[in-house]
């Protein structure tokens, strides 16, 4: 029996470091399947390393009377409203303009957001058994939730039920596991696929690492670096104030360079215009503001690190992935963040190094004082966690 088509689906229609490099490793997990990239805008991310990606209402139009397996390839999926998908998907103007006549008011801009994404439902990245009658499985790979009880009812029975359809869930965190086990729901836990990034592309990744920007850093700062990243959370002035200082005294105790880099360039993500100004507050020398959005750029940007620092989850994934030590960036209030939620699942206790923005240079100089062995042991061993849960779920997606 000819295998059916295995439809891709995620978030990478817009730019965001994790949601471009799920595909790539699914891709290279199940190269023997027929593979279809979808998400829920049609984009072309060819320009930063990506994919281009085909719209599921469309696909469903096209594939709706055929057998299809679908797997969704993991991210914070549960938690992301129609509205918020498409709002990531537009252009930047076309994303102000948007958030500016219909952020106000939820019935509103969820109308909007069906109507421009030709979706019936509240909540985005999970796609309903009924848009493909003919499918065969269904599969959620490691997604996470950590949002899921602060949802509005309605949007978060609607997850209940696209959950209940499905074939095969795993999710990546205690949090997520917890709050759906509260809903009947048993998932078990699995690591997120990027930490098999230097498995599947390291060699890619250190020739990426020898070319245009990368290879520029490494020779300005022969001395090394930190790759410090935030979200547009981040850019009021008091927070950029309290980051420049806590950067200025990493870069006058350790010598180290600091290097900011933008790990989602989509709305809501990572502003161009909040590291200039941070830039700006600081009086440490050694620091540049990385511009590629590539995503082989930034990996081989974080694989060249002495460390990272900065709230994206991938980023702290790929950094750990690479023998990279990580701080993972919060806000005040937020140590139940997707990303705490995380690295208390994965990562020993001495290695999680959660922390506000006053606490970066201390969380800095604990990520710098962990062996790189005991980093490539944890790396080792993660990606083996993954590369199984990867192959769990694939086998649930074989034909009958």
């Amino acid at each position: 029996m000819t295998a059916a088509p295995l439809i891709l689906f995620g978030a990478f229609d817009r730019h965001n470091l994790g949601d471009l490099l799920f595909p790539h490793l699914w891709a290279a997990h199940c190269a023997e399947r027929e593979l279809i990239y979808a998400g829920l805008a049609q984009r072309d991310l060819t320009a930063y390393g990506g994919h281009r990606v085909q719209a599921i209402a469309q696909l469903a139009k096209e594939l709706g009377d055929q057998a299809v397996d679908i797997l969704h390839v993991g991210g914070e999926l549960l938690g992301c409203s129609l509205y918020e998908a498409a709002v990531m998907t537009l252009a930047p103007d076309e994303a102000r303009a948007a958030i500016a006549q219909y952020d106000q008011d939820i019935n509103v801009h969820t109308a909007w957001a069906q109507n421009q994404l030709h979706m019936p439902q509240s909540i985005g990245y999970l796609v309903p058994r009924k848009l493909f009658p003919k499918a065969r499985h269904i599969a959620y790979h490691a997604v996470g939730g950590t949002g899921l009880d602060r949802l509005p009812a309605a949007m978060r029975e609607e997850v209940i039920a696209r959950l209940q359809e499905a074939d095969h869930l795993s999710v990546r965190d205690r949090l997520t596991q917890s709050l759906l086990q509260q809903a009947g729901i048993p998932a078990p836990l699995v690591p997120d696929s990027a930490h098999r990034v230097a498995e599947l592309f390291g060699q890619h990744i250190k020739e990426q690492a020898k070319q245009d920007e990368p290879a520029e850093i490494q020779k300005q700062f022969k001395q090394g670096y930190l790759a410090v990243q935030f979200s547009a959370d981040f850019g009021d002035d008091p927070s950029l104030r309290q980051l420049a200082a806590q950067l200025d005294a990493c870069g006058e105790k350790t010598g180290l360079g600091i290097v900011l880099f933008r790990a989602g360039a989509a709305p809501w993500h990572d502003e161009l215009a909040a590291y200039r100004r941070l830039s700006g507050f600081m009086r440490w020398p050694q620091r540049r503001i990385f511009e590629s959005l590539n995503l082989w750029a930034i990996c081989a940007l974080l694989s060249q690190a002495r460390a990272f620092c900065g709230s994206s989850l991938h980023g702290r994934i790929v950094a750990q992935a690479v023998g990279v030590a990580g701080v993972s960036l919060v806000q005040d209030g937020q140590r139940t963040s997707k990303t705490a939620a995380y690295c208390s699942t994965w990562l020993p206790a001495g290695e999680v190094n959660v922390r506000s923005v006053v606490e970066v240079a201390e969380g800095i100089a604990q990520a710098l004082a962990l062996p790189p062995a005991a980093l490539q042991a944890q790396a080792d061993q993660l990606a083996d966690q993954a590369q199984e849960g990867m192959t769990a779920t694939l086998a649930s997606c074989q034909t009958r």
